[in-house]
């Protein structure tokens, strides 16, 4: 993907992400010690760091309202640029992190959610529509709220997150 050199110039050259995976079943592994079956972690952290990004946390929670905005609000206090939560975006009763967290953006960026469900339509076809991801601005923070597939996580890193946090960023300046 070619961006103008414009479009980079003045993005703060340090970025720094936390990913909150939002999982019942990975937070149980996690808080119990045993080996937490996720794919998607390490997926982000490989793109994050391919890319030059600093990865500030990584946090396991449950798919409750209560944790989901504790965590949020822990992040919104510390130095991280971007948070990335992965799970609890679709359809099932237990996924509420939209819910959660949308009615709190400053501003929201809805073609973040728009583009990633065309881009996983041309991936997936018509399933693509049961994803709700949505991103936003809180407190000079992005946050964006992904799937927990890992393979749309990558789709939303390499085509839309990584291009374009920094120049998120800079507007926020």
């Amino acid at each position: 993907m070619n961006i103008p050199a414009d479009h980079k110039q003045g993005t703060p050259s340090k970025i720094s992400f936390a990913i909150v995976i939002v999982s019942d079943s990975r937070y149980t592994q996690y808080i119990n010690g045993e080996i937490i079956n996720d794919e998607t972690t390490p997926i982000i952290k490989d793109i994050l760091y391919k890319n030059g990004f600093i990865i500030h946390s990584t946090h396991y929670i449950p798919d409750e309202r209560s944790e989901i905005t504790k965590q949020l609000i822990q992040l919104l206090s510390s130095k991280v640029n971007v948070i990335v939560f992965s799970g609890g975006t679709g359809l099932a009763k237990r996924d509420v992190t939209v819910e959660t967290i949308e009615p709190l953006f400053e501003k929201r960026i809805p073609g973040f959610g728009e583009i990633l469900r065309n881009l996983s339509y041309e991936k997936i076809s018509s399933a693509a529509m049961l994803t709700r991801s949505t991103a936003g601005i809180l407190k000079d923070k992005i946050i964006f709220c992904l799937p927990g597939s890992p393979d749309a996580v990558k789709l939303a890193l390499e085509k839309l997150i990584v291009p374009e946090c920094g120049h998120i960023l800079k507007h926020l300046k």
